[in-house]
């Protein structure tokens, strides 16, 4: 469980029409918009594993995923490092944000298609639009794909390959954008969470 919620957290050959790379720009321009995001969230592995929880993203470079019970895991990143604590077994491990795809999103500019992330495929029906890329120093991070909703534009899902060959898929619901966040949400200390209600509600 702990390497599919870390990896959310081979290069092919791709050539954009004009028109995809207008919806290309379009998507970078939307994705440097946000200044916070905040929304329930999905995840399903191939493998059958699933999950639920509330995600906090401020830019740049704070998140937060609450995994709803029994996951029990708590992912903080305040901006220098990412804290994975796992509240059943009360063990914390220190992430590098070089370590997680969704280094890309928290960050105050994206450019897709840099030297540093690779466009590898773009797909736009009626109703999504879908975007693959992948880091050219990839290491072990996966290719990732991001969808949106076209109507209104928005993101909905990612999903990324782990180094296992899992496909973890991450989709948002309840999504809000650029509502101020309460700054205690990116600082971790693991007394405040044993008393911090999860704000994460089924529905």
């Amino acid at each position: 469980m702990k390497k599919l919620i870390l990896t959310l957290v081979t290069l092919l050959s791709f050539s954009a029409h004009a028109d995809d790379k207008k919806d290309i720009k379009a998507i970078e321009t939307y994705l440097n918009s946000i200044k916070t995001l905040s929304a329930n969230f999905i995840q399903i592995a191939s493998n059958g594993e699933k999950a639920e929880g509330r995600i906090y993203i401020e830019k740049p470079n704070k998140i937060r995923m609450e995994y709803a019970p029994p996951s029990n895991i708590l992912v903080v990143g305040n901006g220098d490092y990412i804290v994975y604590y796992d509240k059943e077994l009360e063990q914390i491990t220190n992430i590098d944000y070089d370590d997680i795809p969704a280094a890309m999103i928290l960050a105050n500019t994206v450019s897709l298609g840099s030297d540093a992330i690779k466009v590898t495929g773009f797909h736009k029906d009626a109703g999504m639009t879908r975007i693959s890329l992948q880091y050219t120093d990839a290491a072990d991070l996966g290719p990732f794909t991001l969808v949106f909703s076209n109507n209104p534009f928005t993101l909905k899902q990612w999903k990324v390959i782990t180094p296992q060959s899992l496909e973890v898929s991450l989709s948002l619901y309840d999504t809000v954008i650029d509502s101020k966040l309460d700054q205690s949400l990116f600082k971790f200390s693991k007394r405040a969470e044993t008393t911090r209600k999860n704000k994460f509600r089924r529905k």
